[in-house]
């Protein structure tokens, strides 16, 4: 096989093959998590990704999640480099340093070479090479801060959204640092109200990238590691193509989204036939809030990177690649890109959803959805809930919206009415969709 040149048949091969190890991953995570947030919710995302920390392939798991794990591999990459050991396992959920919001924690494991020709053998064997790493991103049910289930609805600082994780080493070659974490969970001012449910959930993020790295190590056993490398590549470019393809047809526009306590996103979008690429530029957004609706500059990449990938009819996963068609703009300083200490609990699951709205409506394509996670926390120091209510998404030219629906940066599912009053002590009475709620029109 020449790896060099993508050959159509083998690139379906792979694109299928990366998507399915993604998918393995995230059944594994389910199966062996603890919480409901994970188990029944399926409050998480799994991907692979290449030497550089570069997203190859992931599941259709939550978008939010996965257009800005890249960022968070990129960082442990960085703060790691030359340092790592096979074993070794990092986990952060720093909103400053690639993360979303400090519920969601991200664990990443790098994939060494350990046969010859991998990085590995000869006058390797004491050093072997990094080349691959696997990536799990889970919405632990508390994480601390001011009110269980880590979701405060007044929080101005991001201490008070709970124990802030950056670059930490779960695992050291191997060994599971159990103290070290359980530690790190007390710490801080409003440390975590249960630890040991965070730990097991961490425990099946490990679990979960472990299977990932069986997997690749199985392609790489059959096609030779060049191969699988050059096909990630390859995987990326195709990506880049289908969604130049789909740029080419698209119109520049413009939209304004004001959000209820006043504050503006602004988006232009300018296409450049030519290139086929597209400038998506946020300037104009409100600048930093003394709220919790700022949102890390990743929220704002996964969803640019998500409303692309929607306008893609091809089969391909979402990766690195669509986004090299795209240059991002997003003003230091705003809402989109706050600065250190900005709370930003309600950025990833409430703003994450004006953005993708904004930017759907600047391209013309589709009607707003509901703007919203529909979040619902409650809890104690022993049960800490939280859920996203389904509402739905928006109609377009030619087409009727979505009801009854998760849209967009959320895509979990809800509790079960019989697991939430299995392991919670409540009473669900009553839950409908509201009919005609979405307004009047030919679609």
């Amino acid at each position: 096989l020449d790896y060099a040149q993508c050959d159509p048949i083998f690139l379906e091969i792979f694109n299928n093959s990366f998507m399915n190890i993604a998918e393995q991953m995230g059944y594994a995570l389910q199966n062996t998590a603890y919480s409901v947030n994970i188990k029944e919710r399926l409050d998480f995302s799994c991907a692979i990704f290449d030497q550089e920390g570069g997203l190859v392939a992931n599941a259709p798991h939550m978008p939010v999640h996965l257009g800005s794990m890249g960022e968070s591999v990129r960082i442990i990459i960085e703060r790691n480099r030359g340092n790592m050991k096979p074993g070794d396992v990092f986990m952060l959920n720093d909103p400053y340093n690639g993360g979303t919001h400090l519920p969601d924690i991200t664990v990443v494991t790098p994939v060494f070479g350990e046969f010859e020709g991998e990085g590995a053998g000869g006058e390797d064997q004491d050093h072997p090479q990094i080349i691959f790493y696997t990536a799990s991103r889970g919405h632990q049910s508390d994480i601390g801060g001011t009110m269980p289930a880590s979701m405060p609805p007044n929080s101005r600082h991001i201490d008070e959204e709970g124990v802030l994780i950056n670059n930490f080493q779960v695992v050291k070659e191997g060994r599971f640092m159990e103290k070290d974490l359980h530690a790190l969970l007390l710490s801080g001012k409003y440390p975590a109200r249960n630890p040991a449910t965070n730990e097991a959930d961490i425990r099946a993020q490990i679990a979960a990238n472990n299977l990932g790295i069986r997997e690749l190590r199985k392609l790489v056993k059959h096609f030779g590691l060049p191969t699988v490398q050059a096909y990630m590549k390859h995987v990326q470019d195709n990506a880049e193509e289908c969604v130049r393809r789909a740029i080419s047809k698209l119109s520049s526009g413009a939209f304004s989204y004001e959000m209820d306590d006043g504050s503006v996103v602004k988006v232009k979008i300018t296409i450049d036939d030519d290139a086929r690429s597209a400038k998506v530029d946020f300037t104009g957004t409100s600048m930093q809030l003394a709220t919790n609706f700022n949102a890390p500059a990743p929220v704002c990449r996964a969803a640019t990177m998500y409303v692309f990938r929607t306008l893609v009819s091809d089969v391909i996963p979402m990766n690195e690649g669509c986004m090299k068609a795209i240059d991002l703009v997003i003003p230091e300083g705003s809402m989109l890109n706050p600065r250190y200490p900005a709370a930003v609990v309600a950025g990833n699951v409430e703003t994450s959803q004006v953005v993708t709205d904004a930017i759907y409506g600047a391209l013309g394509v589709m009607a707003a959805a509901q703007g919203t996670m529909n979040n619902l926390t409650f809890g104690n120091d022993r049960y800490q809930y939280y859920e996203t209510i389904c509402g739905g998404s928006g109609a377009g030219p030619s087409f009727d919206g979505t009801s009854g629906i998760h849209t967009h940066m959320t895509n979990s599912r809800m509790t079960d009415p019989e697991i939430l009053e299995l392991r919670y002590p409540v009473r669900l009475n009553r839950f409908e969709v509201r009919e005609g709620s979405g307004g009047a029109g030919p679609y």
